[in-house]
């Protein structure tokens, strides 16, 4: 049987093509190969369109036959979420996976293995997309006004690795379309300053922004606003904020993209490509690739456990993650990292977002238990549940490697409107920004909330409501806009980034620390050092193979 979604189309068409490019698993600067394909047939429209859709294929992680993607997750669910204040590692203890307990305190190498597949994933993604590029230039029968529309993709997808390698590594080579031999790749990473890389993944969404049309046919592929929003993200973490803001003015006044009206229905496979995704890695399962490497590889060890999940049991939220759901009796966020009690008043969004004892998970008929939990002990109680895929799902895979087909949302329109509130909270908007933030909250206040088993009342003490007061103060502003980013993005990745770009990495993370030490023993020797651990090491192995081509 082949399962496929509805409106799913560029996995798909991935598994029956001959991927034209081998992984530099071996050695970083490898030369393209192609497969069974002679090089002159290369610059056909149809192996054209092979290459290009070998570049999307990159997206979610998985470059080689290993099925080890959850090294170089799509999802950054250990690149954001597990060296934040939102996540543990999990799993059965430190040893398990001890390459990313050394991420979560911070005492990562250039040699393990999460920092060097990483780092090979995105570059694949830069080599395809320069290798389609410099073929679909040289095709000579590709339909020109289609093959404009495949350079904006390319000038996107390669706009979107380099980004991913910059907030990761910071200074980084950087290789476009000319290269065309070995020699070529072999580029310093201090040949640009911070600022010319950003000026160089600015010019590939600008490009693609100018190249690709309203709409495209098949789902999944980018489209002009979808550069747009990219833009906008490049300029926010730039902190440009008034070019930030028009590119996301733009971006929603175009219509295009809304807020689903249930916040739960965001995270369902079936809606993967709803109004509210702007631009996803396209999943999917039982399509025929080797071990469902099409699926949600990268996130495979976020299984919870319990009767209906095999019990890996990684990426688990933490206690102060629970404690920031806490609201008052006007349902406005407080910030008091006091251990949630029973009575406490709760933000809805925290049982759609992880797994707590007592409250029932999904759609299984079942309260979540704490015994789920593997290394209860280590990594206490808790979950991954937002971007879990009910057992009761035909996208979900009951069988190893057990994954699914969700999607994982590289931007989705809450997370712009959200860097539509920062900008204008950084301008001087402060009204401005309340009135989006409160679109956000209005949201999770008027969606379906998690009810109990009986389906009879809500299964929390729920409680939130939209901040009512005008904003008059632009350091509380700021601090309700970031804490609104952190509830409503929460395990999605992306928290470690905000607080890099924000400044507040050191004093957030080390006063997390200094209590969660006292609450979970295996972060004893966790310290993040100010000027040190806002990047994460370049592989020792690119350093070698430059030595040695140096010589």
């Amino acid at each position: 049987m082949n399962l496929f979604k509805p409106t799913y189309t560029l996995k798909s068409i991935a598994v029956a093509l001959v991927v034209c490019f081998s992984s530099c698993s071996d050695d970083y600067l490898d030369e393209v190969t192609y497969g069974e394909i002679a090089p002159t047939e290369m610059t056909s429209p149809e192996n054209v369109e092979k290459a290009i859709i070998a570049v999307y294929s990159s997206l979610n992680g998985q470059y080689d036959g290993s099925s080890s993607a959850f090294n170089s997750p799509a999802s950054n669910w250990s690149f954001g979420d597990v060296v934040s204040d939102d996540a543990y590692k999990g799993g059965g203890g430190t040893g398990d996976q001890n390459n990313i307990h050394l991420m979560e305190i911070f005492s990562t190498n250039p040699t393990i293995i999460d920092i060097e597949r990483k780092w090979v994933a995105l570059y694949e993604g830069v080599k395809r997309a320069n290798e389609a590029m410099r073929l679909l230039q040289r095709s000579e029968t590709f339909d020109p006004a289609l093959k404009e529309v495949r350079m904006g993709e390319l000038y996107f997808l390669r706009g979107h690795y380099y980004f991913e390698l910059k907030k990761i590594y910071n200074r980084i080579p950087y290789i476009d379309e000319t290269a065309a031999t070995v020699n070529d790749y072999a580029v310093s990473h201090t040949q640009y300053t911070s600022e010319e890389l950003w000026d160089k993944i600015e010019e590939d969404f600008a490009n693609a922004y100018e190249r690709l049309p309203d709409n495209q046919e098949e789902t999944g592929r980018p489209v002009k606003m979808t550069a747009q929003a990219y833009l906008a993200k490049t300029y926010i973490f730039q902190a440009q904020w008034q070019d930030a803001l028009d590119a996301a003015n733009e971006v929603i006044n175009s219509g295009r993209y809304s807020l689903l009206p249930n916040f739960r229905d965001v995270f369902l496979p079936e809606n993967d490509n709803s109004a509210e995704i702007i631009f996803a890695v396209q999943h999917s399962v039982l399509d025929g690739a080797p071990d469902n490497y099409n699926g949600s590889i990268g996130d495979r060890l976020s299984a919870p456990g319990g009767p209906f999940y095999s019990q890996y049991g990684f990426h688990r939220p933490s206690q102060n993650l629970i404690n920031a759901y806490k609201t008052n009796q006007n349902g406005i966020p407080v910030l008091d990292n006091i251990n949630l009690a029973e009575t406490d008043f709760v933000d809805p969004r925290l049982d759609h977002t992880v797994g707590r004892p007592g409250i029932p998970y999904l759609d299984l008929g079942i309260l979540y238990e704490a015994n789920w939990a593997r290394d209860l002990a280590t990594y206490g109680p808790f979950a991954p549940k937002k971007r879990i895929v009910s057992a009761n799902s035909p996208y979900q895979i009951d069988t190893w490697p057990y994954i699914s087909a969700l999607n994982y949302y590289i931007i989705r329109y809450a997370d712009l409107l959200l860097w539509k509130a920062e900008a204008l909270v950084e301008l001087g908007d402060l009204e401005g920004a309340r009135a989006v933030v409160n679109q956000v909250r209005e949201r999770a206040r008027d969606s379906q909330y998690v009810m109990n088993l009986e389906g009879t009342a809500p299964a929390g003490n729920y409680n939130i409501e939209v901040y009512n007061t005008p904003w008059t103060e632009q350091a509380a502003a700021r601090e309700a806009v970031r804490t609104e980013r952190r509830l409503e993005l929460a395990m999605e990745g992306h928290r470690f980034f905000d607080l890099v770009r924000w400044g507040v990495a050191a004093e957030t993370i080390n006063s997390y620390l200094a209590v969660e030490k006292t609450r979970r023993t295996h972060l004893t020797n966790a310290n993040f050092v100010e000027g040190t651990h806002e990047y994460f090491p370049i592989p020792q192995k690119y350093f070698d193979v430059m030595q040695s081509m140096q010589k």
